[in-house]
């Protein structure tokens, strides 16, 4: 007779991430952090000179100031070096984050990569879909679909800062994969939507300047001269494709290596993204938003956010879209599959981050300026859209995560403490016999210290007693 089949536990998602998992997400979001900060800083500055009477001409100036080699078809604005130049920096460090999840991050497993995944989906398809519904109606433009699609890491953890809300690394985690997998779907959305001329000559060259950068990965040659003067030329000539300028970015990420080898503690990949980072944070990402988000913010402007379908329609799409998205696609693969959630977060902590992932701007001024290209009027209205929706995306979520910071913050000073003092947090040492000798010894010298003083004081008050004959009180020689 056969013995009955134990039932499987449920698998548990965002539960702990792994010390080194848990390393790289914190390195990421601290540089995203200040960059996020800087970012902030940037697009109150380009409001401030895009609506002060005195400077808006200024900025108006400065913005369409051209530059560049026209023989080589770069003859282009400030503006446009932002958005197509510094964006490939965005881009690249995207790429190379998502190479390094699905290939040594938590998407390298399938189980663990569908929760993230399928959140990061629906939270892109129900946003396209809130702004389709809001502008079918009304007849309103379809362009726009995509412009509510994107999560911006930077700004919503410049949000993080700004209330001081310490999030457990297993939702910082999935807020950043919900970011890199919006990053994919978003530069493939701009390459396959975006792009209505082709010049095959242009587009050859790029894809062999790729191949070059390929072998020479491979081939392990070393040398920011070699790569950076190679780099610049496959730009160059995808953007003369007619193809975005930033898809060259992203292809070049995707292609470094980011599994470590025996001698490296690691990959190649992570160390360009340490040294990249900084630059694509805090210079390119503040710098695009200080041209692009000097946006006219008249009392007109505010009000046709929401009278106007394609500008509701993108704040509905962040705020409502996102939201539902992320926080359904969670639901609906725990339900569905034999994962249950960690049992250190409930269902409102992934509501109150779903709601975060409602901050859409970069990316999202980046696809509103191609999708309503040669229409300023519109262009100006949407990315106000951005803004607002953004805004109160932000103030949604810090209602929400400001009602469960008193938890947040218990469990992330747990996964801080390190009471023997060896670099590595006490929660990922459990298992290490060595540790357990370490605090025993520490216990061992408190105890012994604590020994000592109740000595101490237990021979200080007889010697108190021994000084007052009688039990005589302190007041005259009334007995006590």
């Amino acid at each position: 007779m056969t013995a009955p089949r134990t039932p499987m536990s449920p698998r548990k998602v965002l539960g702990r991430l792994s010390l080194r998992e848990r390393t790289f997400v914190a390195d990421a979001l601290r540089t995203e952090t200040v960059g996020g900060v800087l970012l902030l800083i940037a697009a109150v500055t380009a409001l401030a000179w895009a609506n002060i009477p005195a400077l808006h001409h200024s900025y108006e100036t400065v913005s369409h100031l051209h530059f560049g080699p026209g023989a080589l078809g770069l003859h282009l604005s400030l503006a446009h070096w932002a958005a197509d130049g510094l964006l490939a920096v965005f881009f690249f460090v995207a790429g190379i984050e998502l190479k390094r999840e699905l290939v040594a991050g938590d998407l390298r497993d399938p189980k663990a990569a569908v929760l993230p995944m399928a959140a990061a989906l629906c939270g892109m398809a129900v946003p396209a879909l809130v702004y389709l519904l809001t502008n079918l109606p009304g007849r309103g433009s379809l362009q726009g679909w995509a412009v509510p699609t994107a999560t911006d890491i930077a700004f919503a953890l410049a949000v993080l800062a700004v209330i001081g809300t310490a999030l457990p690394s297993a939702l910082r985690a999935f807020l950043l994969t919900l970011a890199v997998v919006d990053d994919l779907f978003a530069i493939l959305i701009i390459a396959i939507f975006f792009t209505d001329r082709l010049d095959f000559a242009a587009l050859g060259g790029a894809a062999t300047g790729l191949v070059v950068f390929w072998l020479l990965l491979r081939r392990g040659v070393r040398g920011w001269y070699v790569y950076v003067p190679l780099a610049v030329a496959v730009w160059a000539l995808m953007y003369n494709s007619g193809v975005h300028a930033t898809i060259a970015g992203v292809a070049m990420g995707l292609m470094l290596r980011c599994t470590t080898r025996e001698d490296e503690e690691r990959s190649p990949g992570e160390h360009i993204e340490h040294l990249v980072r900084p630059l694509s944070a805090g210079l390119a990402v503040p710098l695009f938003a200080l041209f692009s988000a000097g946006v006219s913010l008249s009392g007109g402007a505010l009000g046709d956010v929401f009278t106007r379908s394609e500008t509701l329609g993108v704040v509905l799409g962040l705020v409502v879209g996102k939201t539902l998205g992320i926080f359904g696609g969670a639901w609906l693969t725990v339900r569905f599959t034999r994962a249950s959630l960690s049992d250190d977060l409930a269902w409102a902590d992934i509501f109150a981050v779903a709601s975060l992932a409602g901050i859409g701007f970069t990316v999202s001024l980046l696809i509103g300026e191609l999708a309503f290209d040669g229409d300023a009027v519109l262009t100006d209205e949407v990315k106000a859209a951005v803004l607002t929706g953004s805004l109160i995306a932000a103030v949604c979520a810090t209602v929400l995560l400001k009602i469960r910071n008193a938890k947040y913050r218990r469990l992330w000073e747990e996964e801080e403490r390190d009471e023997d003092l060896d670099g590595i947090p006490d929660v990922y040492a459990q298992d290490d016999p060595a540790y357990h000798l370490r605090m025993a010894e520490i216990h061992e010298r408190k105890a012994a210290e604590h020994r000592r003083i109740a000595a101490e004081r237990a021979a200080a008050a007889r010697h108190g007693l021994a000084e007052v004959p009688g039990g005589a009180g302190e007041e005259g020689d009334r007995p006590a």
